[in-house]
C-alpha cells in the first residue's frame, strides 16, 4: 500500500470516529465498563495521542534521525512481520497495566475530541509527502542513503522504519474500532439490564 492509499484509509476510519461521535453523549463518553478499563472518551483520546506522540514522532526520527539514541537499523520481531504481512493488527485486546505513560485523559468535552483527532489527520497529511519521496521506488527520488534501513523500536513488533510507522498509525486505528464496538456493547448492556 502506498502512502496516499494509507492516509486515505485513515482519513476514512477517523471519519467514522467523527461521525459516530454525534451517537455520544458525555455520560456515556465518560463511563467506564470497570475500573481498569477505558472509557470510550478515553479510546478516542488515545487515537489521537498515540498516533501523534508515538507513531509520527518515530516516524519523523526515522526521517530526520539528528544522531537521537532511539534510531537505529533493527528488524522486526516475528509478530512485527506478522502484522505488516496481514496489513493489520491481530483482532486481539492488548491490556497495558495503568499508567501516566499509557493510560490517556478523560476527554473535557466532545470539542476536545473533534480537534484532537483532526490534529492526528492534519498530521498525517503533512508528513504523507515526505514519506512519499524517502521511499519513492523511482531511481530519479531514491532515498537518502539508509533512511529505509532507519528504524525506532516497538514494544512488541520491533524495528520500524518511517513508513512502517506512518502504517502502523492506520492499522492501530482501524483495530480501535473493535474497542468501541467493545465498549459500546457494554454501556448497552449495563443500561439495558442494569
Amino acid at each position: 500500500m502506498d502512502t496516499k492509499e494509507t492516509l486515505r484509509k485513515f482519513e476514512q476510519t477517523m471519519d467514522i470516529y467523527l461521525k459516530e461521535l454525534d451517537r455520544f453523549d458525555m455520560k456515556q463518553l465518560l463511563w467506564k465498563p470497570s475500573e481498569d478499563e477505558w472509557s470510550l472518551g478515553q479510546m478516542y483520546m488515545h487515537l489521537s495521542l498515540a498516533t501523534q506522540n508515538m507513531q509520527l514522532r518515530n516516524a519523523r526520527l526515522c526521517l530526520s534521525p539528528d544522531g537521537h539514541p532511539a534510531v537505529a537499523e533493527r528488524e522486526k520481531t516475528e509478530a512485527g512481520a506478522a502484522v505488516f504481512a496481514a496489513g493489520s493488527l491481530p483482532p486481539e485486546r492488548v491490556r497495558v497495566p495503568p499508567s501516566p505513560q499509557y493510560t490517556p485523559p478523560q476527554p473535557e468535552s466532545k470539542e476536545q475530541i473533534v480537534r484532537e483527532l483532526n490534529e492526528a489527520v492534519r498530521r498525517m497529511r503533512e508528513i504523507e509527502p515526505e514519506l512519499a519521496a524517502a521511499f519513492a521506488p523511482a531511481a530519479e527520488s531514491a532515498p537518502p542513503s539508509g533512511v529505509r534501513r532507519r528504524t525506532v523500536d516497538h514494544p512488541r513488533l520491533g524495528g520500524l522504519n518511517a513508513l512502517e510507522w506512518f502504517q502502523l498509525a492506520e492499522m492501530h486505528v482501524r483495530h480501535h474500532l473493535l474497542q468501541k464496538k467493545r465498549l459500546e456493547d457494554a454501556w448497552r448492556d449495563a443500561h439495558v439490564h442494569g
